[in-house]
C-alpha cells in the first residue's frame, strides 16, 4: 500500500499531547472517561493450560465449519485516557527513544525532516516492540498486548469508527483453527506448545554439544509425530473399513423370504452374492490394515524409547522445550522479517497504525474469523490446498496463520511444514490484517504455501514434476523474466478469483495446467462449461481422459 505521510500542523493535537504526558494540566473534554476497566479475563485462552488448544493437527476434519460472527459487542479497549503512557511504560530507553522520535516526527514541517524521523521511527518502534514482546509470558498490559496485536500505539491516532471496529474483534479464538494475532502466536511459542519458525539466516557453522543433542531430540520427536500421524490416518481407515463391512454383513444376512413356502428365507439374490464378494476383499484389506498398524505401533515404541533414552541424557542440559527471551525476541523478529514480505518493496512499511494509513471496515480487516472464510472460501474452489501425502496417507493440514498487523497487500508462507515432520506438521503462513483486499491477500499466501509444497514434493525434478513443473516450463517456453513463484502465485490468484466465476483472465496453456492439476469441484467444472468454448473444450478433454483411463 503506497501512501504519504498525512499532513501534520506544527503543533501537537491537544488530545495526542495530554496521552503523550505533554502539558498535562490541560485535559481535552473529549477524553474518554475517567480510569480503565479491569481486562484481565478477555484474554483467557493466555492462561495456562490452553496454550496448546486448537494447534494439533486434527486429520478427522475435513473442511472449515462456517463462520457467521465475526464480530461480538463492542469492548472498552480504548477508553483508558492513560492507554499511550501504558504502552511506554516500564521499557526502558527504547519506550523513551519512540516517544521522542514520535514528538518529532508529528511536530516536523519540512516534508525532508519528516521523512527523515519516520525512518527512524520505524527502526525505533520495532525495537521497542520487541521489549515487550519479550515479556509475552508476564502478565502484560492491555495496551501493550493490543499493541501487538493491532498495532495500535495510541489510540488518537483512529478514527472512532476504527476504534469501534477493533474494539468489536472477537478475542478469543472460538473456531479451534490455528489461526492467531501476534501475540497469541509469540505466547505459544515462549510456551513451547509451538516451535520457533525456522530462521532465515546464514547457519552457524560449528554448534555446541546442546546444540547438537536438540537437534537429534527434535529430530526423533518429528519422526515420532509422522509415524503417529500416519498411524492416526491408518486407524481411521481401519474404522472405514470396519463401518463398510457392517453394512455388507447386513446386507448378507437380509434375506427374502419364500411366501409360497411358509416365508422360508430364501437363496442369496444377487445383491447378497456381491456382499460376500465385497466382504472378503474388505476381510483381506483389514487383515493388511492391521499388519500396517501393528508395525507402527512398534515403530513408536520404538522412537518413544529412543525419546526416553535421549530425556534421561539430557538431565542437566538445557530443555530443548524450554525457551528464553532471546529466543522470543528472535520469533518476533522473524515475525518482522515476515511483515516486510507482506508489505513488499514499494508498500508502506509505518508498523503504528494510523486512520490515514488504514482501510479498516469489519469485512475486509484480517481479523481470525475473516481470514478463515476466506480460507474456507478458496478451498471450496481447490479442494486439494490442504491436502499433504505421505508415504501413501493423504491428510488434510492446514497452516498456522499468522495474522500482522501491517499494511501489506499480499500473505505469504514462511514454511511448508517443519524441517523433522513433513507428513503431519502444520506450515507457517502470514497474512497483513490492514490491506486494501483481504481475499487477494489470504489466496496469495495460500497460494505461495501451494508452490512451495509442490516444489518440495517434487525436490530436485521441480522444474520437471507436476505443477511446479508444468507451470515453469510454461515459463520458460514463453521467455518471461523474474520469479516463476511469483508468476505463479499470481496466476492462482486470477484461477481461484476470476476464472472460477468464468471472467477468461489466464493464458490458455495456463488454464489447461490448473483445470487438470488444480481442479475446480465438479459441479463448478458443469457450471463453466457453459460459460464459453474454452471451458466446454476443457470439460471435454476431461471426458475424454475418463474414457481411456481403462486402457
Amino acid at each position: 500500500m503506497n501512501s504519504k505521510d498525512g499532513p501534520f500542523s506544527g503543533e501537537l493535537d491537544p488530545e495526542i499531547a495530554n496521552l503523550m504526558g505533554i502539558n498535562t494540566k490541560k485535559a481535552d473534554s473529549s477524553t474518554p472517561g475517567e480510569g480503565a476497566p479491569d481486562f484481565g479475563d478477555l484474554f483467557e485462552e493466555e492462561k495456562a493450560g490452553k496454550e496448546s488448544e486448537g494447534d494439533a493437527v486434527d486429520l478427522a476434519i475435513k473442511q472449515f465449519e462456517p463462520i457467521t460472527k465475526t464480530v461480538e459487542n463492542p469492548k472498552p479497549f480504548f477508553n483508558d485516557k492513560d492507554y499511550y503512557k501504558k504502552v511506554l511504560s516500564g521499557e526502558g530507553e527504547a519506550s523513551q527513544k519512540v516517544h521522542q522520535l514520535l514528538t518529532q516526527f508529528l511536530n516536523a514541517e519540512d516534508p525532508q525532516d519528516r521523512s527523515m524521523y519516520r525512518g527512524k521511527l520505524v527502526a525505533a518502534y520495532w525495537d521497542f516492540a520487541s521489549e515487550i514482546a519479550a515479556k509475552v509470558r508476564k502478565d502484560l498490559p492491555l495496551p501493550k498486548k493490543l499493541l501487538l496485536r493491532y498495532g495500535v500505539l495510541s489510540p488518537v491516532f483512529l478514527s472512532q469508527d476504527q476504534r469501534t471496529i477493533l474494539s468489536r474483534l472477537i478475542i478469543e479464538n472460538t473456531t479451534g483453527e490455528p489461526v492467531h494475532y501476534v501475540d497469541e502466536w509469540l505466547y505459544k511459542v515462549a510456551g513451547g506448545s509451538i516451535h520457533p519458525s525456522a530462521a532465515d539466516e546464514v547457519k552457524q557453522k560449528r554448534k555446541d554439544s546442546n546444540q547438537q543433542f536438540i537437534a537429534k531430540m527434535e529430530r526423533r520427536k518429528g519422526q515420532r509425530d509422522s509415524e503417529l500421524g500416519i498411524l492416526k490416518s491408518k486407524v481411521a481407515r481401519m474404522g472405514d473399513l470396519e463401518e463398510n463391512l457392517k453394512d455388507q454383513v447386513r446386507i448378507l444376512i437380509t434375506h427374502d423370504t419364500r411366501d409360497d413356502y411358509g416365508g422360508l428365507k430364501d437363496s442369496f439374490n444377487p445383491a447378497q452374492k456381491s456382499a460376500m464378494s465385497a466382504i472378503s476383499a474388505l476381510l483381506h484389506n483389514l487383515s493388511k490394515m492391521d499388519r500396517e498398524i501393528s508395525e507402527s505401533y512398534s515403530k513408536l515404541a520404538e522412537l518413544d524409547a529412543a525419546i526416553e533414552g535421549l530425556n534421561d541424557k539430557s538431565e542437566g542440559m538445557e530443555s530443548s522445550g524450554s525457551v528464553d527471551n532471546r529466543t522470543i525476541v528472535s520469533e518476533f523478529n522473524t515475525v518482522r522479517q515476515m511483515a516486510k514480505l507482506c508489505v513488499g518493496r514499494q508498500g508502506n512499511h509505518f508498523p503504528i497504525l494510523m486512520k490515514q494509513y488504514a482501510r479498516i471496515n469489519e469485512r475486509d480487516i484480517g481479523s481470525r474469523e475473516n481470514v478463515i472464510n476466506e480460507m474456507a472460501y478458496a478451498e471450496a474452489l481447490d479442494n486439494g490446498l490442504f491436502l499433504r501425502t505421505f508415504k501413501g496417507q493423504t491428510n488434510r493440514i492446514v497452516p498456522h496463520v499468522i495474522l500482522i498487523a501491517s499494511y501489506g497487500d499480499n500473505g505469504i508462507c514462511w514454511e511448508p511444514f517443519e524441517r523433522f515432520n513433513r507428513a503431519t506438521s502444520r506450515g507457517r503462513i502470514a497474512v497483513p490484517m490492514y490491506s486494501k483486499n483481504l481475499k487477494t491477500a489470504v489466496v496469495s499466501a495460500l497460494a505461495d504455501l501451494r508452490w512451495q509444497i509442490a516444489k518440495e514434493k517434487a525436490q530436485h525434478y521441480w522444474m520437471e514434476e507436476g505443477i511446479t513443473g508444468r507451470y515453469y516450463q510454461w515459463f520458460d517456453s514463453k521467455k518471461l523474466r523474474g520469479d516463476v513463484r511469483d508468476y505463479f502465485i499470481r496466476d492462482y490468484i486470477l484461477w481461484i478469483t476470476k476464472e472460477s466465476q468464468g471472467t477468461q483472465k489466464l493464458d490458455k496453456e495456463v488454464r489447461g495446467i490448473f483445470w487438470r492439476l488444480i481442479p475446480f469441484p465438479q459441479s463448478i467444472k458443469d457450471t463453466l462449461r457453459n460459460r464459453g468454448f474454452v471451458y466446454n473444450e476443457l470439460y471435454k478433454k476431461d471426458i475424454n481422459r475418463s474414457k481411456s483411463d481403462g486402457y
